[in-house]
């Protein structure tokens, strides 16, 4: 690769070359393309260095460390494949600017407060139309599964398998697959939705469980509209790090009701766990461990299930 090259034809080269093996980079391909521009404008030759990569990723109207630390994990992997090409290219250590796992804590959703998001849903105009009942039975779906929004928009009419009382979710987050296993009520609420859809949308031919009432997949940016007026309508107050309560904290709080569920009946966590991860599409089980540490209620739980260990433990 020639220095005479633009960095925004590096950027393309790259992820044009990652993409073919497989990998999305939605939104890493559009940071780097930022940094290809930002080098760009400062007029800058040559290998990447150390300093144009700390000059940019500190470049962010945000004030937060780990939104440097995590503009800089996005470059590292362009850097190095940069570096097999100009070995003068300074490639940045790890973890230069932090850690990029801290995560703030989100909003759980008390049980009226999904009840209360559910109704308002279910009064969306028009009356009696087919929006209200999308809503409903969308957010309904997320909170009775921990699904993602986005694996929740995804789904086809042939991956919820009435008969069977399963949802298919195709190469989800990290391209993984699985089968979602859901309670009859939840079972019965997606068939009075589709009856609905169906009636409604007789000629529809997207394959998309969920439908706009002008026949269309729904995307995201409208889901997260609706669900903004819906929020400001019933007027919560977020309780945790974010601004304000998101769709994904009902993924959060189906999480933490589980192992709070867990808890209080004194079931063995450990063992567990790694279901809770599969069903929810976690790769890790740290990572639904972490929501022991982010939620009061949990924690609270855990010291009490401590103490009572600790209590019988008999003395030397």
């Amino acid at each position: 690769m020639k220095h005479l090259c633009s960095m925004t034809t590096r950027v393309e080269d790259y992820l044009y070359a990652r993409r073919q093996v497989g990998f999305k980079l939605k939104s890493q391909g559009t940071q780097l393309l930022a940094f290809a521009r930002f080098a760009e404008r400062g007029c800058h030759k040559g290998p990447v260095t150390l300093e144009l990569a700390l000059r940019w990723a500190q470049d962010s109207h945000s004030a937060r460390p780990i939104t440097a630390a995590k503009r800089m994990e996005v470059l590292r992997p362009f850097i190095r494949y940069l570096q097999q090409y100009d070995p003068a290219t300074e490639v940045p250590p790890p973890r230069l600017l932090g850690s990029t796992r801290r995560r703030p804590v989100p909003h759980s959703y008390r049980d009226e407060e999904v009840e209360a998001l559910l109704e308002a849903a279910a009064r969306l105009r028009p009356s009696g139309g087919l929006r209200p009942a999308t809503y409903c039975t969308l957010f309904g779906l997320i909170a009775a599964t921990g699904m993602r929004i986005s694996e929740v928009l995804r789904l086809g009419r042939a991956d919820v398998m009435f008969e069977r009382g399963v949802l298919i979710v195709r190469q989800s987050k990290y391209r993984k697959s699985r089968l979602v296993p859901l309670h009859t009520t939840t079972v019965a609420a997606l068939q009075r939705y589709a009856q609905l859809r169906d009636q409604f949308l007789p000629l529809a031919t997207d394959e998309n469980f969920f439908l706009s009432s002008w026949g269309r997949a729904l995307n995201i940016w409208n889901a997260e509209e609706t669900f903004c007026i819906l929020r400001r309508q019933l007027g919560w107050i977020a309780r945790g790090n974010y601004p304000a309560p998101r769709i994904h904290d009902l993924r959060h709080t189906f999480i933490t009701n589980c192992l709070v569920r867990w808890y209080r009946h004194q079931i063995n966590v450990d063992n567990a766990i790694v279901s809770l991860s599969t069903y929810v599409g976690h790769v890790r089980a740290t990572d639904t461990y972490w929501y022991v540490s982010a939620v009061p209620e949990l924690m609270a739980l855990v010291s009490q299930r401590f103490e009572r260990y600790a209590r019988e433990i008999p003395n030397d």
